[in-house]
This record gives C-alpha cells, sequence and structure tokens, in this order.
C-alpha cells in the first residue's frame, strides 16, 4: 500500500531555476547532517525538483506562482524515512544539529501548513503507509500516517467496515494530515470528524523519544486527552507515526432527498431544525443562490442537498426528520439528481489551475458558528466581499451541521479591475495586485467571523495562511500553546513559522 502526492499544476521553470516565494532565512543540511541523515534514513535527496515539489501543498495562491516558476519555500532536503525508527532518529539527529523539520505526505493543504518555511529537512511520510491491525469485533484501526484515503478505505471494505471520513481531498491526502490538520469529511454529521475518531497515537516528538498516546479502551479519564493535543497541532508539537482509529460497519442503506428554499436564511433554520430533533444525516448542504445556479443550474433558489447511510430503520427516522421540516417550512422537493449531481462532481478540484493561468485569484474560507449568528455572518462576510474592488463573485454553502452551529464555506473570485480578459496576467503588477487582492479578501471574512464569534477555521486548519490570524482568536489562551510547544519542541525545530507560534530561525514574511 503507497502512493504519491498529486501536484495542483506544473511549475513553469526548469527545476534548477525555481525560486521561493516567501523570503525568509533558510537553514542549510550541512555534510555531518546529511551523512546522518543518510545513515538512519531509507532515502535522502537533494534533488532540485524534488525540493520544489516539496516546497508547495495546495494553497491555491501557490497556484499563481507555480505559474511564475516559483513555490512559496523549499527545503535544503527530502528525507523519506519507511518506519517509526527512522522518523525517530531524523527528529534527533535535527534536533541535536538546529535543523528545522517539516512533515509531509499527501500535500492536499490548502493553507502551506506542510511548506518548510525555514529550509531544513522535509520530512516525507509516504512510505509509512498501511494498516497495521483491523479488529472489526471492537471496531477499530491502526493505521501509518502516509496511507492514502482510497487505499484505507479499500482495505477496510475487504472488512466490511469503513472509517466513514471523506474528505474533498480524499484521493489526495493521508491518515497523517487528515489528525494532524484536524480534518472533516463530507459525511461528518453521521461518522464525526477526525478528532470523533482518533482513539489513540503514536508520536515522534522533537527530541526523537517516541510516544503512545490513548488506544486502551473507549474512554479514560487519566487526565486530559494527550491524543487530542496532537490532533490539530499541524506537525509543531510532534510527529504521528500511527492512528488509531474508530470504524464503522458499512452501511446497508443510503436515501437521498433534495430540497429547495426560497432563501439561504429560510434554508439555515431548516438545518438547526433537523439537527434540533436528534436527526444526523451524512450529508445535509445547503447552497446560497450564487452556489445553487452554479452547481445546479437552479436561478433563485438556495438548494438543500441530504444524504444518508445507516441501518434502515434509523435511515427511514432521519429522513422522515428532514421530510417534516421541509414540508413544515413549504420548501419545494427537487429531484434526487441534484444529489446525484453533487455526488458526481463533490471532489473534483480541476478548476483551480485553470483560473488562476487566467487570471483570476480564487480561493475558499471556512468558518464556524452558532445558529443564532450564522445568517447575519453569511451576509456580513459576502456583503464585505463583495465590496472589494475585483471581485467578480462571492457565495457561500453550508457544510457541516451541529445541534450549536453549522460549518459556512465562502468562495470568492476576483481579477485587477484593469485587466481584460485576454491580457497576459503574468506582470509584476498583476502580482501585486492579486497578493492585495487576497490578503484584503481573507482579512474582511477573518475580521467579520471574529466580530460575530465565530471560529477562523472549520477544517481546512491554520499553515501559513491564517497563522496571522490565531493569536488573536485564541486570545490568552494562546500563551499556553506557546508554552506547550517550548516544552515539547525547546529548539524549536518542528515545523517552525506555523500555527502564529515564534520561531528561532527568523521570521518570514507573508503576507
Amino acid at each position: 500500500m503507497s502512493g504519491t502526492p498529486t501536484p495542483v499544476t506544473p511549475i513553469d521553470a526548469p527545476a534548477p531555476e525555481i525560486t521561493d516565494r516567501i523570503p525568509g532565512p533558510r537553514v542549510p543540511v550541512g555534510d555531518a547532517l546529511l551523512a546522518r541523515l543518510r545513515d538512519v534514513c531509507a532515502e535522502v535527496t537533494l534533488d532540485d525538483g524534488a525540493r520544489a515539489e516539496a516546497g508547495r501543498d495546495w494553497w491555491p495562491l501557490a497556484i499563481r506562482w507555480a505559474t511564475r516558476g516559483a513555490v512559496p519555500a523549499r527545503p535544503a532536503v527530502v528525507a523519506r524515512p519507511t518506519d517509526a525508527t527512522q522518523v525517530a532518529e531524523v527528529l534527533a539527529a535535527c534536533h541535536h544539529g538546529r535543523v528545522p523539520v517539516t512533515a509531509m505526505a499527501g500535500r492536499s493543504g490548502v493553507c502551506g501548513s506542510s511548506v518548510p518555511l525555514f529550509g531544513g529537512v522535509s520530512l516525507d511520510l509516504c512510505g509509512l503507509a498501511g494498516i497495521v491491525d483491523v479488529d472489526t469485533t471492537s471496531l477499530v484501526a491502526n493505521v501509518l500516517p502516509g496511507t492514502f484515503g482510497p487505499d484505507l478505505e479499500a482495505e477496510l471494505r475487504t472488512h466490511d467496515v469503513t472509517l466513514g471520513h471523506w474528505p474533498q481531498s480524499m484521493d489526495l491526502s493521508t491518515v497523517g494530515g487528515w489528525v494532524a490538520c484536524r480534518g472533516a469529511g463530507q459525511y461528518s454529521t453521521r461518522y464525526g470528524k477526525i478528532e470523533d475518531m482518533v482513539t489513540g497515537l503514536e508520536v515522534a516528538l522533537a527530541d526523537g523519544r517516541v510516544i503512545r498516546t490513548g488506544g486502551s479502551g473507549p474512554r479514560a479519564a487519566l487526565g486530559p486527552d494527550l491524543s487530542q493535543l496532537f490532533v490539530g497541532s499541524e506537525g509543531t508539537l510532534g510527529v504521528i507515526t500511527e492512528a488509531q482509529l474508530r470504524l464503522h460497519p458499512v452501511a446497508p442503506a443510503e436515501g437521498r432527498r433534495a430540497y429547495s428554499f426560497t432563501g439561504f436564511a429560510e434554508g439555515l433554520e431548516v438545518c438547526r431544525r433537523i439537527l434540533r430533533r436528534g436527526a444526523t444525516p451524512a450529508v445535509l448542504r445547503l447552497y446560497d443562490h450564487t452556489e445553487s445556479a452554479r452547481n445546479f443550474e437552479l436561478a433563485d433558489q438556495s438548494a438543500l442537498v441530504v444524504l444518508d447511510e445507516a441501518d434502515e430503520g434509523l435511515l427511514g427516522a432521519t429522513l422522515a426528520v428532514v421530510d417534516a421540516e421541509c414540508a413544515a417550512a413549504r420548501a419545494r422537493p427537487l429531484d434526487e439528481a441534484v444529489v446525484q449531481r453533487w455526488v458526481g462532481h463533490k471532489n473534483d478540484v480541476s478548476a483551480l489551475a485553470p483560473l488562476y493561468r487566467a487570471g483570476i485569484v480564487v480561493d475558499t474560507i471556512e468558518i464556524a458558528a452558532r445558529w443564532s449568528v450564522l445568517p447575519g455572518l453569511y451576509d456580513t462576510c459576502v456583503g464585505a466581499l463583495l465590496a472589494i474592488d475585483g471581485t467578480l463573485a462571492a457565495s457561500a454553502h453550508q457544510s457541516h451541521a451541529y445541534v450549536d452551529g453549522a460549518c459556512l464555506y465562502f468562495t470568492f473570485a476576483g481579477r485587477r479591475p484593469d485587466e481584460s480578459s485576454d491580457a497576459d496576467p503574468s506582470d509584476a503588477a498583476g502580482d501585486a495586485w492579486a497578493e492585495r487582492y487576497y490578503t484584503s479578501a481573507w482579512r474582511v471574512v477573518m475580521d467579520a467571523v471574529r466580530a460575530h464569534g465565530g471560529a477562523i477555521s472549520h477544517h481546512h486548519g491554520v499553515g501559513i495562511n491564517r497563522a496571522r490570524f490565531l493569536a488573536d482568536a485564541l486570545g490568552g489562551a494562546f500563551d499556553v500553546l506557546v508554552s506547550l510547544k517550548e516544552a515539547l519542541d525547546p529548539r524549536g525545530i518542528l515545523n517552525p513559522g506555523k500555527l502564529g507560534l515564534p520561531s528561532p530561525f527568523g521570521e518570514a514574511v507573508w503576507p
């Protein structure tokens, strides 16, 4: 069982001529450390092409940079271990030499989490792949971090079980990335998010020690849950080398529904009422007018897509609640072909690169907030995005729902106002405008979310792009995170520059 990362778009330069887009100090790997890495690790490469690919992920702004022959930031070397012992020895060597290490695998993140901002070593974990064991009686499995999503599910299905974690990046991402970035799949209302699935971890610490957390039973009152300390830490506190995950039997039945509402707020209220009654359909996604037209060719409607898979009795009860609440709100039933259309396109991200090559700046911003503020927050964010000079479109859908609130997933697109559709978008002025526009779009949404008391990220994590907002979002608790970093990684070698944490290697300037 093995896989390799999928590049989002070619880098428009020969490998030796590729440049780094984010300025800042780069830490080299000296001959002594390089020899040590080659002694303990299955493969270590200085190849220009491998280093360039390790210097980027699916961060949309980096797509534009790739068309300019640049990546965010490259490592000095790429190390490819094949087991936890090799990972630990690489970390110990880098800890001793005070050289930064950035863990990576599928590199499907969209915020730059796996970009080695200060050079050093990129630790490619794709060689740690496969399922260690499956306990179908207790419904848990131990899985290595470099296991890609399709490989995991294919093997689990031979045991008639599933994890139920289906992110849009399913074909591109790995188990370690899901855990490290606190991901959420598209069926999360039924199965939970990755933090709900993790029952234990094996983690290599910065100094080379390997620890295990949890994993001894369904619950334990043994102090704080140390597994959750590493879930979402984005490789800044330790490197995940194995995960124990909760499983589910493969569902015997599936049901689908589709409805439309006159307004987005009316649809949000129905979603709230469905969850309030205890129904948890795997998929409960609501699209505003703009996205309903774009995705389903529905004019002046907000489309609700519902899909569930479960035991037949549970499925029937869930869909009965959905039907009752939609009927009470006088929603219009839609053909189930709408759901099939969503299923057929739910993992399609092929439009990103062509849009950036055409000079259009585009990205998505997912946030979460309480039901009581979501309608107002939606209006504020869409209005603020549309008010930015150059915006072509701004829209949203509700993608993950809970009893107390939901995730809103905003999409924006813009083009420099004085740039015609057939103009060369590669000039320096165009680049400068694109970055100003991009950072402005993110800023207005982050400010609005904070003003409404929401969470600035639901499942895409922090990485580089949200790092500048995290201290404000966490308030006084940010100092606790800093203290944890100092305790577990006193020399600051693990993925420096992420989560807004201070770095001993200097400052990487973004934006």
